[in-house]
């Protein structure tokens, strides 16, 4: 592979500083999770956006979480038909594998994808009504959540839909046979977050309430 070149060397510097501290000061711990494998709690799907950081916001350890990011952080439905699919290859191994209790979904403010699809939707970018694009081949999954938000005013669209993609995805988790079986047993359960990322505000899918409530 000719065309890959060294790691840009403000990198190499946070990595030697990390190895020298963070790594020095729990080494045991690090060989400890090499040793014994990893047996996370859940599995967070978020988005791919470089603003979110659901580690910082939960706190979480190395371990605690497997994670998984794709634009707006979407989950397609159940579709085994030999594509690639990424996205529903990491759900399988959470629930199957690694016996994860639960699958958190998190969408979050300004999303570029969810805008992208709006966009798309209404006829304002088709560029990403292209064959070609694989961002709006992908924002497809999110159209039946574009239906449900066009009767708002033009303002509040984009955030009521940043929030259908969260629904479209736990709608779509449960296509999983594997999904539907595990949360009909009881041994996971499934939840949908949104977070204000200039707010630093957290929101929760309440199904009695049919609405996200503040956390």
């Amino acid at each position: 592979m000719d065309d890959a070149r060294p790691l840009p060397s403000y990198l190499i510097s946070r990595y030697q500083g990390w190895r020298a501290t963070t790594f020095q000061d729990n080494k045991a711990w690090y060989r400890r999770l090499a040793e014994l494998g990893q047996h996370p709690r859940a599995m967070i799907i978020s988005c791919c956006d470089s603003r979110q950081h659901v580690t910082s916001i939960f706190g979480a350890d190395e371990g605690e979480f497997f994670i998984h990011r794709n634009i707006a952080g979407l989950v397609p439905t159940y579709c085994p038909d030999g594509g690639n699919h990424g996205t529903s290859a990491t759900v399988e191994y959470a629930v199957t594998a690694l016996k994860v209790a639960h699958v958190i979904v998190i969408g979050h403010s300004n999303c570029g994808g969810v805008k992208g699809c709006h966009d798309m939707c209404s006829g304002k970018a088709p560029e990403l009504l292209e064959k070609s694009s694989f961002v709006g081949r992908w924002m497809d999954i999110l159209r039946p959540g574009y239906e449900r938000i066009t009767h708002l005013p033009e303002a509040e669209r984009t955030r009521a839909l940043e929030k259908e993609a969260v629904l479209i995805s736990l709608e779509n988790l449960m296509t999983f046979p594997f999904v539907k079986e595990a949360v009909e047993a009881e041994v996971l359960t499934l939840h949908g977050l949104w977070n204000d990322i200039g707010e630093g505000g957290l929101e929760h899918y309440d199904p009695a309430q049919k609405a996200f409530v503040a956390i």
